[in-house]
Parts: C-alpha cells; structure tokens; sequence
C-alpha cells in the first residue's frame, strides 16, 4: 500500500490539474452546445461563471475538511455564507470591470449565482468525503499490512524460549518445594502464551487485558530474579472495557526494564512500574537500575524483540501524533515515560 499512496500523494498537482482541465471542457462543452442550439449569451461573463463554478467546487472541498469533516456544523454555514459574498463580489467586479457587462445590480447577481455555488459546494464536498474515504480505506490496508508484517516479529520477541527455559526450570524448583503454587503459575503461564498468539493479531484490545498479561509476566520474572529485585508496581485497575490499546506495546518496555536492570552486577536492582489513566491518555512510567557498562542496549532496547525502531514504528502507524514517549538515563537509573491516547471501542 505504501507505494500506491506514495504515488497518490506525490502527483497531486498533476491529479488537480486533470480535474481543473476536465471540468472546464465538460463547461465549456456544454456553453459550445448552448451556442450551437441558438442560445445567446455573452462569452466574456459565460467563462467567468464557469471559472466562478471550478472555485466554488474548491471551496466546498475546503470546506468540507476544515469544518464538516471536524463537526464544526456552526462554522461551516458561516463560512459557507462568507465564502459565497466572496466569490460573488470578485465575479461582480470582474464581469463589470473587466468585461463591461452592466449587471442590473450585487443583489441580482447573488440570486443568480446561489444555484451555482449551491452546486459547486456540493460537489465539491461529495468529493472530498469520497477522497477521505479512500484515504482511510488505504492507511486501514496498511495498518492490517504492517500489523502481519509485525505479528512475527511480536511473536519472537514476547515469551522467548529463552524466558520459558527459565520460567520451566523455576516451575520445576517450585514444585518441588512448594507444590501447591504450581496449578496458579501453569495458568498464568498459559494465559501469557494465548494471548501473546492471539492478542498480537488485533489493532486494538481492551486495556484491562493488556494489564493482565503484564502482571502476569511480572509475576514470572519476580520468580527468576528471585529476592534480588526490589519491585514496585502501581497499576491503575480498568475495568472500562471501552478503552483500547495497541496489544504488546507497553510489555517491551517492562521487559526491557527487567532485562537491562538483571544486566547490572548490584547484589539489589530495582524497578518500578506505574501506569495511569490520567484524562484521555494511558501514563506508562517505567524506571530500572543502569550501568551503561552492563547495559549497553538499555537505551535502545535493541535486545528486547521488537527494538525501539520497530515499536517507535507500530506508535506513528497506530496513534500518529496520539503519543509521547521519553527516556532518558538519570543517577543510576533509566526512565521511561509513555503516553498514549485512550482508544474507544
């Protein structure tokens, strides 16, 4: 989809300029029929209304992405109204001044040009929504196609084998000492592998889900690293099932936090984990133990999967501009701070 969207926006002016060029010949081709069938009329005002028509068919294409399209219905007839005065005095001066046409008067100009900008506006709207809706149908193709383009890659880099190897064997401890704890940690461990399958294929889940499966994932890495880490983690509960989000974003940054923080050779690391619905934004902060020495890759979560290019690239195609993320190392410690815009259903 890239390269035909590409293409699209790239050749705008030479698409605008075969519009403008086919809409004057279907006009003027209509006046030629006019004059053939013995209608009279004067040449000099008659391209005037035809010009008049191609910039009323603009104006409700401008029209209709800065207020229609944005529900602004109040400003959009106020516009509407100021844009018809405008382009009728401009057609007024020019057939009066320019072709010397005595016009009875303003007033009877208006009447005579409302039908026409009335058409125009309409038009041009018609195909403004019919533009937006074929954008949206592109940018969707190439959402679905990044989002099988990723799906591997989110596969790979959550619940590696690495990470089950480590979470069998600390089973397997448990189970010798603690028997009874196994038959909650097997279904922990199931639920994360069901949902890193099946999550990872949809656009959107409900962020309650998304949190299960993080606290369910800390919980495994609380077994390995044992009493060693010193983990604080604030979670917001949401029971709103209204409210989405991307599946497996905020867990790169939580595993990350885990791995880089088990790179430092401290006898204690620490993490902690914050997230809150703060207004319309998801507020993820994340904060592990540093040292650039150990964790060279902290800073760009290079080892975690997915990489910070590639989660950087699912936030720009998912929320565009409905994101901030910040990191930054700091006394010891990295920092992550991540808001995403909440996502209806």
């Amino acid at each position: 989809m890239k390269p035909i969207r590409h293409l699209i926006s790239g050749n705008k002016l030479v698409l605008h300029t075969l519009f403008i060029a086919s809409v004057l010949a279907v006009l003027l081709s209509g006046l030629y029929f006019l004059h053939v069938s013995g209608f009279r009329f004067e040449t000099g005002p008659a391209l005037v209304n035809c010009v008049f028509f191609l910039f009323c068919i603009y104006t409700g294409r401008w029209l209709c992405k800065l207020f229609y399209l944005r529900s602004h219905f109040w400003q959009f007839l106020i516009a509407s109204m100021l844009a018809f005065i405008a382009l009728s005095v401009v057609e007024y001066l020019l057939v009066k001044y320019a072709f010397h046409h005595p016009y009875a008067g303003f007033l009877e100009l208006l009447r005579g040009d409302m039908p026409f900008y009335l058409a125009g506006v309409v038009l041009g709207m018609l195909l403004k929504l019919i533009s937006s809706s074929m954008q949206k149908e592109l940018k969707d193709a190439q959402l679905k196609a990044e989002q099988k383009e990723s799906e591997f890659n989110l596969l790979q880099s959550q619940l590696s084998p690495h990470f089950l190897f480590n979470v069998m064997n600390n089973l397997y401890g448990i189970a010798i000492a603690e028997p009874s704890r196994i038959p909650p940690l097997l279904l922990k461990l199931s639920g994360l592998l069901r949902y890193s399958v099946y999550g990872g294929k949809k656009a959107f889940v409900p962020l309650k889900e998304e949190l299960d499966y993080i606290r369910a994932y800390i919980e495994f890495e609380q077994i390995r690293a044992s009493d060693r880490l010193n983990l604080a983690v604030d979670m917001e509960a949401v029971n709103n099932q209204n409210i989405q989000i991307a599946p497996q974003v905020l867990i790169v940054f939580v595993e990350n936090a885990f791995k880089h923080a088990k790179n430092s050779i401290s006898p204690k690391i620490s993490i902690d984990i914050s997230l809150k619905i703060k207004g319309n934004f998801i507020c993820l902060e994340v904060s592990n133990s540093y040292e650039p020495d150990k964790s060279r890759c902290s800073n760009e979560m290079e080892d975690s999967g997915l990489g910070l290019p590639n989660t950087v690239k699912r936030l720009d195609l998912l929320y565009g501009k409905d994101y901030n993320l910040i990191q930054y190392a700091e006394n010891g410690f990295y920092y992550i701070e991540l808001n995403l815009k909440c996502k209806e259903k």
